[in-house]
């Protein structure tokens, strides 16, 4: 292959590793090349191994190296990257702001938040710094059985939103409030808008289906508010009995016919201050619909699939005379990294012991990335990013990755890690005191290693090779192999590698500390040097590994792996 097409392949796989700030794979290096040069397509064959050739070079470097090879090879394609114009990202205008907005995000504390919440926080509460007025927590925890709350979950929750910047100015617990939702329910039943229904569910359904009432439909409102009561004094059991709403029972819709508002759970509720208080629990349709209005929301924004409670809702707003808030919706947000999960699943996988806990870097938890070291305002960014918008959305999180870098890279110090270790015996060297800089680009000084005949390397970079193979010891100097687990002193002369075909490898003191990363694929053990230990609560970057947070040093150094 001619030399022209080699450094083609190279400054384009470059400019897609700046980009994105990861090597790229061969399909996007040779759908540029072939884009920009469709002469070359004849040559596919012979062009895809080369660029296969190219892309493990740069899997072994750094954002910062890449960044300053292409520069060198091609500036003119750094430009090309701050000139193109990115697509329209960020919120949309509210309509209706006059005086400023009323918003709210309403979990359920059955576990902490996790990143499919996180939206939810980060941008009504930005709406309301965006137009004045106020954010609301409003925790719906009125299932004591299916959904049941975690008493940590409540702190995790408001805990979570002062770390994102997104502290409420108002926290409202449903389960506080059951006396106001019976109230409503009473006017509802005396207005003849609700009934008690003794069906079973399986009686109602096939009613339901067939368009027709339930038997108890049209019985007086003075029955139905003696059944009512009999709910509320504790006279029915559970699946016995449910509160109605009274709909169009031949709604060509049957999820808005006649929708059930109450019904009897004898399970104490987790907070003690509420315990077996109450008997008859609300569903999510009939509690949402009377805080909305009583808490005086504006805006709504909730996922397209609820479309459904909105229309229920507005049944009871329609009885009491009510206006609905403006609602827009958006679609599902897929997060290829983690795939398919539910809290109550995580829940069931932590109680039996397949994850450490809820900070296990394999989860979406906020917990677990504030853990990993990402930074709040990256989540802020990427959420806020994404804007509103009803298409159902298929992500990875290299893009909250490359905000979180963009972040924390000037404060992250550099060192030497070394996963599979294997000793590397030097002959030809003397003892040496090495002084990397703590930064490629920061000034803050350096950090001294001290050598003496024999490093630790991975075995992945030496495997394979034979006698008179090249490497440069990274910031240290030039080696030849010898045999196995040895090698000689080659000079400092990096030409020498370049020359010679020779790679840039990491290595670790010999007397360097035990590392343990953990990471969403599992844990990684090896070397490394002994100043990570100062690092504890800290991001730093593993030199040609990726960004790690110190999460404790003591017998040995404990990270938590952040991204490359």
């Amino acid at each position: 292959m001619d030399n022209d097409t080699e450094q083609l392949i190279k400054k384009y796989a470059l400019q897609n590793a700046v980009k994105y700030g990861k090597a790229p794979q061969v399909g996007a290096v040779m759908g540029k090349l072939m884009g920009e040069h469709p002469e070359l397509r004849q040559k596919a064959k012979e062009i895809s191994p080369l660029i296969g050739t190219f892309l493990k070079e740069i899997a072994s470097g750094t954002p910062e190296e890449w960044q300053a090879e292409l520069e060198q090879v091609a500036p003119e394609l750094i430009e090309e990257l701050s000139q193109r114009k990115e697509p329209d990202k960020g919120l949309k205008e509210l309509p209706g702001v006059e005086g400023g907005v009323v918003m709210r995000f309403a979990p359920n504390p059955n576990g902490p938040p996790t990143l499919g919440s996180t939206r939810g926080i980060v941008v009504n509460s930005e709406y309301v710094k965006k137009y004045g007025g106020k954010f609301i927590i409003r925790f719906d925890d009125t299932d004591p059985v299916t959904k049941r709350p975690m008493l940590e979950a409540y702190d995790w929750y408001l805990e979570d939103c002062k770390w994102l910047d997104a502290e409420p100015d108002e926290v409202v617990m449903a389960s506080d409030r059951l006396p106001i939702y019976y109230e409503y329910a009473e006017t509802l039943i005396k207005g003849g808008h609700a009934y008690v229904c003794t069906c079973t569910q399986a009686e109602f359904k096939q009613l339901k289906d067939a368009k027709q009432a339930c038997p108890h439909r049209d019985t007086a409102p003075e029955e139905h508010l003696r059944e009512w009561g009999r709910m509320l004094a504790g006279e029915y059991e559970e699946r016995t009995v449910v509160l109605r709403i009274k709909t169009d029972i031949k709604h060509k819709d049957p999820a808005l016919r006649d929708w059930g508002a109450f019904r009897v759970v004898k399970t104490p509720h987790p907070r003690p201050e509420v315990g077996n208080k109450y008997v008859v629990w609300p569903l999510l349709d009939f509690e949402g619909a009377i805080e909305d209005h009583l808490l005086g929301m504006t805006h709504i924004i909730r996922g397209k699939d609820l479309m459904d409670s909105e229309r229920r809702q507005k049944y009871v707003y329609d009885y009491l005379g009510w206006t609905y808030p403006r609602t827009s919706h958006w679609g599902r947000v897929k997060m290829h990294d983690f795939g398919k999960f539910s809290t109550s699943g995580l829940r069931e996988a932590i109680e039996s012991g397949e994850y450490s806990g809820w900070d296990d870097p394999r989860l979406p938890t906020l917990r677990a990335l504030r853990r990993r070291g990402i930074r709040p305002d990256a989540l802020r960014k990427f959420f806020i990013d994404m804007g509103v918008g009803e298409t159902d959305v298929s992500l990875s999180l290299d893009n909250l990755y490359a905000e979180n870098r963009k972040l924390i890279d000037a404060d992250a110090n550099r060192y030497f890690f070394v996963w599979e270790p294997v000793k590397l015996e030097i002959s030809g060297a003397e003892s040496t005191v090495v002084k990397p800089s703590m930064h490629p680009t920061v000034d803050r000084g350096v950090r001294e290693i001290a050598v003496e005949q024999s490093v630790m390397v991975c075995s992945q970079d030496i495997r394979g090779a034979k006698p008179g193979d090249l490497f440069r010891l990274k910031d240290l100097y030039n080696i030849r192999i010898t045999g196995e687990g040895t090698a000689e002193f080659a000079g400092h002369d990096i030409e020498t590698i370049k020359k010679g075909g020779g790679r840039i490898i990491h290595w670790s003191p010999v007397d360097g500390i035990p590392v343990k990363v953990l990471t969403p694929d599992g844990e990684v053990e090896g070397i490394g040097e002994a100043g990570i230990a100062a690092e504890v609560d800290k991001v730093v970057q593993f030199e040609r590994y990726g960004y790690v947070r110190i999460d404790g040093a003591d017998g040995g150094v404990v990270g938590y792996f952040t991204h490359k």
